[in-house]
């Protein structure tokens, strides 16, 4: 079966033209499929011999509520999605007053080993298409009933392992025919795989790249991050560097505070030295409790963001949002995954928490 949601306008028309159908119909099928058409039967000004030999041909791969949980404190949605496979993979939507957030996963599971995220206990699983992930935004809009203007690749898996999907996900998301949200209310974020930075950079797209840091040097980020001993810090600031030269687009680095771990004066000192040259913004993340891991939120970023602003950088501390629902990326797939084991998980959005 044909995966005909992950096509782009160009593709759908070559595709119906091999199958004895005029080009033209691409843009009304592509325009119902990014409007969160779930059968062809809904495509009601397309012929239904067309319609016909669509269902027949191409699969469409909708996700299901498997679980949705309400924040009494904000208003943050989080969304447990079950995919066509039974896999499942989370969205949030955060709403801030410039707009609706939505962060969205670019696999299932997480193969990165990031010490501090619940996203890759259980490992990879596999990647998403672009159809899935389209539908995380897609779906969340029509299911909250709320305007999605900004999207994050911050969810569960790592985008620049996915690099091609990706690539194809944002030109779908992008299109003038379809959501049309613009590439710099997009934000990507990597772990650091350098190779997806710079075919990243290549491109040369508008979207704010985002490299979740954590730790300015070696011995602590490796720790960690075991992506470091792949792809070392000097060489993920080189390719910062490069990437910045070729879109001039400031960088945001994430940084989650880490008790005793990362949240010393002198690696705040660090980070000052390698951003040199460069515009950057570090955005402190008050890290959530994963009862897995042994780290625990830092009492000192308070200090550190003042240490980062006495040398001139700009540094913020993240809003937390959803801190009662589980928001913090894979938490609420991997609690559910537990309850499956047990059999307690139901699968028919009747989790909802509000």
């Amino acid at each position: 079966m044909i995966d005909i949601k992950s096509m782009s306008l160009q593709e759908m028309g070559d595709f119906l033209q091999s199958i004895g159908q005029p080009a033209y119909r691409a843009k009304q099928v592509f325009t119902w499929l990014h409007k969160g058409a779930r059968s062809f039967d809904e495509m009601t000004n397309l012929p239904k011999s067309l319609r016909d030999q669509l269902a027949g041909s191409c699969l469409l791969t909708p996700p299901k509520v498997a679980r949705k949980q309400v924040s009494r404190l904000d208003g943050t949605m989080k969304y447990l999605w079950e995919l066509a496979d039974g896999n499942c993979i989370e969205s949030v939507l955060m709403r801030y007053h410039h707009g609706n957030t939505v962060c969205i996963s670019s696999q299932v599971g997480c193969r990165m080993g990031c010490a501090f995220c619940a996203s890759t206990i259980a490992g990879k699983v596999r990647d998403l298409t672009p159809a899935e992930m389209l539908d995380q935004v897609l779906f969340t809009q029509l299911d909250s009933g709320l305007e999605i203007s900004n999207i994050v690749l911050m969810g569960i898996g790592e985008p620049m392992d996915n690099f091609d999907t990706v690539r194809k996900f944002l030109e779908l998301v992008n299109h003038p025919d379809g959501m049309n949200i613009g590439m710099r209310h997009i934000s990507l974020s990597t772990c650091g795989v350098i190779p997806g930075i710079r075919l990243l950079g290549d491109l040369g797209l508008q979207l704010t790249l985002s490299v979740s840091l954590h730790a300015p040097d070696d011995e602590t980020r490796s720790r960690i991050m075991p992506v470091n001993r792949a792809y070392p810090v000097d060489e993920l600031f080189a390719a910062c560097h490069e990437y910045f030269r070729k879109t001039g687009r400031r960088i945001s680095f994430e940084y989650a505070m880490i008790d005793g771990v990362n949240d010393h004066d002198w690696q705040a000192d660090l980070i000052a030295k390698r951003l040199k040259g460069m515009p950057g913004h570090v955005n402190l993340i008050p890290l959530n409790d994963v009862v897995e891991s042994p780290f625990k939120p830092s009492r000192r970023i308070a200090a550190f963001q003042k240490r980062l602003e006495s040398h001139g950088l700009t540094a913020t501390v993240r809003r937390s949002l959803g801190g009662d629902i589980d928001a913090s990326c894979g938490q609420l797939r991997r609690k559910a995954m537990e309850e499956a084991r047990k059999g307690e998980i139901p699968n028919d959005g009747s989790m909802e928490h509000e």
